[in-house]
């Protein structure tokens, strides 16, 4: 036996750790209990929405011929002589820029009203608990709310429209813009914020000169990265009416011109393609990085 440990000792190390040497029965059935839950909602869900083979195999084999008729991606209407052959390639490129546009004003608006948000919903900017967690809260409402839903209200609101998108993207993205902003205010350094402030700098020079200088590049690089992901919300938004090149995509399903539609894909796929590069690169500009 060790030096010093002695029964009694051990008989009190197991007492203040029983619930580690002997664990509960129920805390040892908690992970079977929990999988037994999971499995049966998985199976429920699985008869729920009628995942049978045969299903699973049709949508396959329909999904295989849309694919088929895809090539050679088409921007043209192919017609028999004497009709005359109509390409539409002017018009999905105007289309996919009006897509572009809208999901860079979109982004554009929502960075902007996000950013005197973030200090609001910052604690160390408000430390006054009740204001931090109704602002939170209010994040927390907009956040919520998809950008299919605001391009939904803001077409039967004001109509038919490139305009309906961009408000639709800007309401969806400023809040969580704000949020991501505000937890950067929080875990800003505090070095810059206490020498300004043994400077004897007002409240609002501390948020200017400490503060704002820390937090910006990120709150841009995040801003980014949003504009990245709205191009591609903005081409589904056309389809509720919103404009843009969803408009072109969903009136080309409807009608079978699976060509056309490919054509459409193949472009937005290379625009989306440099984005992302454009985007990555300016972020790492931004934060500083050496790419």
């Amino acid at each position: 036996m060790m030096a010093g440990l002695t029964p009694e000792r051990m008989a009190a190390a197991r007492a203040a750790h029983r619930a580690i040497i002997a664990p509960p029965l129920w805390k040892g059935a908690l992970p079977w209990i929990g999988s037994t839950v999971a499995l049966a909602y998985l199976a429920w869900l699985w008869v729920r929405f009628g995942l049978t083979p045969e299903l699973l195999w049709k949508g396959i084999s329909r999904l295989a011929g849309f694919i088929v008729e895809m090539l050679p991606p088409d921007p043209c209407v192919r017609a028999e002589p004497p009709l005359e052959t109509v390409c539409y390639t002017g018009e999905f490129l105007s289309a996919t820029g009006e897509t572009l546009g809208m999901a860079f004003l979109g982004t554009l608006f929502a960075a902007l009203i996000a950013f005197p948000l973030a200090f609001l919903g910052a604690s160390n900017v408000v430390p006054n608990r009740a204001a931090h967690f109704i602002v939170r809260r209010f994040f927390d409402m907009f956040r919520g709310i998809p950008s299919l839903i605001w391009a939904l209200i803001f077409v039967a609101s004001i109509g038919l429209g490139p305009m309906a998108g961009v408000l639709a993207l800007m309401m969806s993205d400023f809040a969580a813009l704000a949020k991501l902003g505000a937890e950067t205010i929080e875990n800003a350094d505090r070095k810059p914020v206490d020498g300004v402030t043994a400077t004897g700098a007002t409240r609002l020079q501390i948020l200017r000169f400490a503060l704002v200088p820390q937090v910006l590049p990120v709150q841009l690089s995040q801003a980014l990265y949003f504009f990245e992901s709205n191009v591609r919300s903005a081409a589904v938004l056309g389809i509720v009416g919103a404009g843009g090149i969803g408009y072109y995509l969903s009136d080309l399903a409807r009608n079978s011109q699976w060509s056309m539609v490919a054509f459409i894909l193949v472009v937005f796929l290379v625009l989306v393609a440099v984005i992302d590069a454009i985007s990555k690169r300016l972020r790492s500009l931004i934060v500083g990085e050496r790419t």
